[in-house]
C-alpha cells in the first residue's frame, strides 16, 4: 500500500506555523501525530523538507503531506466476547468485566481487551499510525464498567480532546473499608511512581507527581464498609485506588493499596465505573451510558445488609 499524498495552498493573509495551518487541513489527525509526520520527514514546504514544526508558512507557500499506510503490529484479533451497549460510525462503548487486561504488556500478550475489539472489528480504522483500536481512556484489570473505544483518528481527537477539557463525567462505585472523614467530599494530591516500588503508584509531593483530584460521595453505609460513589476529575493511573487510600478507607479487595486480606468474601476489587456522560462527535447534547454493578458485587451488598 502506498502512501497517500496531499497538497494544500497557504493562501492566508496572516503567516502561520505549519503545525497549526495543517491541524486545521486535516481534522482526523492530532496534533501530535501531525508533529510526528512533520519530524519524520514526511511534511515538505515548496518542494522540500519542512524543518520543524513551527515553521512559517507565508501566503503562496505550498504544503505537500504524505500520510503512510498504517504500520502492522503482531496484535492479533481474537474471538472474544464483547458486551457492546452503544456503536455508531466513530465510537464504540464497551462493558468490560473484571479480569480483562485492556491493553498488551508483559504476562498479557494475549485476551485483552484491544484483541477482543480487533477480532469484534477487524477493520477498524488506524489510531496514531498503528494497527489497533483507539484506547482513549483506560480501566484497571480488576475494575469493570464502561470503556470508550474510538475506531477513527478523527473521534480518537474528540474524545481526548473532551477528557483533556474534563468535559467527560465519569461515575465509579467503590465499596471501602471503614468510612471517609466526612459523607462527602473532594481529594486532591499528586501521584507519580512510587519510588520503593516501580510498579505501583504513590501519592507523593507535587514536584515528583501529577495533579489528581476525585470528588466523593456516601452513597450507603454499613457496619464496617461504606459504599462510595466517585467522580475523577483527572485521569491518573490508580487514582481512585490512591484516594481511597489516602482517606484510610482502601477498597476492598485492593491488595496493593489496601488490605492484604479481603474483609469480605470477594476475588477482587470492588470498583466499577458504573456511568459515563459525553457528547459523542457531531453531535450537540450530552449522552448518557449505565453500567449496571456485576453480580458478584451485588451479591456482597447483599451480604452487608443481612
Amino acid at each position: 500500500m502506498s502512501d497517500r499524498v496531499l497538497t494544500f495552498d497557504f493562501d492566508h493573509e496572516t503567516p502561520e506555523r505549519l503545525d497549526k495551518f495543517l491541524v486545521g487541513q486535516l481534522q482526523e489527525f492530532s496534533r501530535s501525530r501531525i508533529q510526528g509526520l512533520i519530524a519524520d520527514g514526511f511534511v515538505d514546504v515548496n518542494g522540500r523538507a519542512a524543518r520543524k514544526s513551527g515553521q512559517t508558512l507565508e501566503s503562496g507557500f505550498k504544503v505537500t503531506v504524505r500520510i503512510p499506510p498504517v504500520e502492522p503490529t503482531d496484535l492479533i484479533p481474537e474471538d472474544i466476547p464483547l458486551n457492546v451497549l452503544f456503536e455508531n460510525e466513530d465510537v464504540i462503548v464497551i462493558d468490560k468485566p473484571s479480569g480483562m487486561v485492556v491493553h498488551p504488556a508483559a504476562g498479557h500478550s494475549s485476551g485483552t481487551l484491544v484483541n477482543a475489539v480487533l477480532g469484534y472489528d477487524p477493520e477498524i480504522e488506524g489510531i496514531g499510525g498503528e494497527e489497533r483500536p483507539g484506547v482513549v481512556h483506560r480501566l484497571d484489570k480488576e475494575t469493570s464498567g464502561l470503556i470508550l473505544i474510538a475506531k477513527n483518528e478523527r473521534a480518537h481527537r474528540w474524545l481526548q480532546e473532551q477528557f483533556r477539557l474534563r468535559k467527560v463525567e465519569k461515575t465509579y462505585l467503590a465499596l471501602v473499608d471503614g468510612k471517609p472523614p466526612t459523607p462527602a467530599g473532594r481529594v486532591e494530591t499528586y501521584i507519580g511512581r512510587d519510588p520503593g516500588h516501580r510498579k505501583r503508584m504513590a501519592n507523593v509531593s507535587e514536584s515528583r507527581g501529577r495533579e489528581a483530584i476525585s470528588e466523593y460521595r456516601t452513597v450507603e453505609e454499613f457496619k464496617d464498609h461504606t459504599l462510595l460513589e466517585f467522580h475523577p476529575l483527572t485521569g491518573r493511573t490508580h487514582q481512585i485506588r490512591l484516594h481511597c487510600a489516602f482517606l484510610k478507607c482502601p477498597i476492598v479487595g485492593d491488595e496493593v493499596y489496601g488490605r492484604r486480606k479481603p474483609t469480605v468474601e470477594i476475588e477482587r476489587h470492588f470498583l466499577h465505573a458504573h456511568r459515563l456522560k459525553i457528547i459523542l462527535l457531531g453531535e450537540t447534547k450530552q449522552r448518557a451510558f449505565e453500567s449496571p454493578l456485576p453480580e458478584e458485587l451485588e451479591q456482597v451488598l447483599k451480604s452487608l445488609r443481612g
